[in-house]
């Protein structure tokens, strides 16, 4: 009975190829099955590694991903060593090799890695912020309303996040944080991490949001203070509670959903945020 293969999750750089780790080219050159989220991209990675590929080279991304897994599984099962690389960072991490890391665990193939460069703890290390606790959000919402209540849920959130983020998107999201958690929460905005152009810009949400009205450029990767016990508490006064509610139903939510969203938010019973917000109403009237 054939042995099962081994599924390689290799951390690919972000920027600079020398970040790239030895035994990533290691890997690629002892591969049976290389996938690759773009494989033209690969083969320009492995070009600059120097590594001669022998191996079987598919293509592995969000379009294809479902289909594509069960026929990697099937190599796996048949003892061949798979190694899966993504544009850059770590695959599975907002980039497609979940479905294929579930899969080989289900299968009882064994998943390991190549640890190495990721976006994600690069800016957290130069945001400047906690890193004792935190979050990894990936993207958010493209959609104003759905960004909203995304951004409500963490409102309380204690742990620093970090949120990819595309860059014509970058204000927007940006404009929402402040709107939904204040525009004074500070925060780290990470621009072509390890790049020629390397960027890192910190502040207040508002003075970020004000600096990213210019047009960003490149990876853009956002990390954001969590909540002090002080502004969690505030968001439970009268004011702030209709204030929030007020702010998502202008994104587009209806009033039902937007005391939904602030009631998990704030941890408070739905009946307490709708008596608050009809009695302010009540109050204009």
């Amino acid at each position: 009975m054939t042995s099962p293969g081994v599924l390689v999750l290799a951390a690919t750089p972000i920027g600079r190829v020398g970040d790239a780790p030895p035994r990533l080219a290691e890997e690629l050159a002892g591969a049976d099955v290389i996938a690759a989220e773009d494989t033209r991209r690969f083969r320009r990675l492995a070009s600059d590694l120097g590594v001669e590929i022998t191996a079987r080279v598919v293509s592995y991304f969000e379009g294809n991903e479902t289909g594509r897994t069960p026929q990697l599984l099937e190599a796996l099962e048949a003892g061949q060593r798979v190694v899966l690389v993504t544009d850059a960072g770590m695959p599975s991490v907002s980039d497609p090799g979940y479905r294929l890391v579930v899969a080989a665990v289900a299968a009882d193939v064994r998943v390991t890695a190549v640890p190495g460069p990721s976006a994600v703890l690069t800016a957290l290390a130069v945001s400047g912020l906690p890193v004792d606790r935190f979050c990894f959000e990936g993207f958010l919402p493209r959609k104003a309303g759905e960004r909203s209540r995304r951004l409500a849920e963490l409102a309380a959130e204690p742990r620093t996040m970090v949120f990819f983020e595309s860059p014509h998107r970058t204000e927007a999201a940006l404009l929402a944080m402040a709107q939904a958690w204040g525009d004074d929460r500070p925060g780290a905005v990470c621009r072509e991490l390890t790049k020629t152009y390397e960027e890192v810009r910190r502040g207040p949400l508002a003075e970020l949001a004000s600096w990213a009205a210019d047009g960003v450029r490149g990876e853009v990767t956002i990390v954001i203070s969590g909540a002090s016990e002080a502004s969690t508490s505030q968001l439970t006064d009268n004011a702030s509670l209709r204030a929030a509610v007020d702010a998502l139903v202008e994104d587009g939510q209806s009033r039902k959903d937007a005391i939904a969203a602030v009631a998990r938010t704030t941890g408070l019973p739905k009946r307490e945020v709708y008596q608050v917000v009809h009695s302010g109403e009540d109050d204009e009237d």
